[in-house]
């Protein structure tokens, strides 16, 4: 069953990769206002990161049965994990971007400054770099999936495509689990 224009999958990974982006990036500059958001007991803000590394976890598994799927030739279930793992992934970054944007930006990490040079920001900066690449892989591989059949999606890039940002996904979403175990459990 497509859902997408064929000629339309490469213009709307672009449009949505750029729009995303740009959202990203100014709830992370401090350029969406706090009244923008509704405001939330301290309670809920405070839980968000927890929430957040549980559907990062859900996302690890519902990225590795979709992987596992399809290297086992189940289409069904590979588009249905994967599915649930964009989900998952709009998911995390809506919370994320409400708790960016309603606590007026990145909150500082707590622990010792060797640590926050050598571990902690490597880790994050890989995660975010790898987080910004998916963005549009994982548009493209979606949009070739809802613009073909499955027939003809092994003709096209998709696979391909897939792969890597699967990959990345998973190394994305593990890093951020690293991140909040280094930023809320052990500081």
């Amino acid at each position: 069953m497509t859902f997408v224009p064929r000629e339309r999958v490469r213009p709307l990974t672009v449009l949505l990769s750029v729009v995303s982006l740009v959202v990203v990036f100014a709830a992370a500059g401090g350029q969406v206002p706090r009244s923008a958001v509704p405001t939330a007991p301290q309670w809920v803000l405070e839980s968000i990161p927890y929430v957040n590394v549980g559907i990062s976890a859900a996302a690890i598994v519902t990225i590795t049965v979709g992987w596992r799927a399809i290297r086992r030739g189940n289409v069904d279930r590979h588009r249905l994990a994967m599915v649930a793992s964009f989900g998952l992934f709009a998911s995390f970054l809506v919370l994320y971007l409400y708790r960016l944007v309603a606590t007026g930006g990145p909150q500082p990490f707590p622990g010792p400054e060797t640590v926050y040079q050598f571990v902690y920001l490597p880790v994050l900066a890989i995660h975010i770099l790898l987080a910004i690449v998916c963005v549009p892989l994982v548009y493209y591989a979606l949009l070739l999936a809802g613009a073909h059949s499955v027939t003809e999606l092994r003709r096209t890039a998709h696979a391909r495509v897939g792969r890597i940002a699967a990959a990345l996904w998973l190394v994305s979403f593990s890093l951020g689990i690293v991140v909040f175990v280094l930023g809320h459990v052990i500081y």
